[in-house]
């Protein structure tokens, strides 16, 4: 049992961290539905034959 603990409070520390230094591009509010999470529409190039 203790081990189990050990094993949670390495990888949870592990996975803050991790997230700390991702830097400010990490989302944690969940999935995000709208036009500010898409990327622009690259813009339109004519076919060349």
């Amino acid at each position: 049992m203790a081990k189990i603990l050990i094993a949670f409070v390495v990888i949870a520390g592990a996975a803050l961290y991790l997230l700390t230094k991702g830097g400010s591009d990490v989302s944690m509010g969940g999935e995000q539905h709208g036009s500010e999470t898409q990327a622009p529409a690259a813009p339109a190039t004519p076919a060349q034959k």
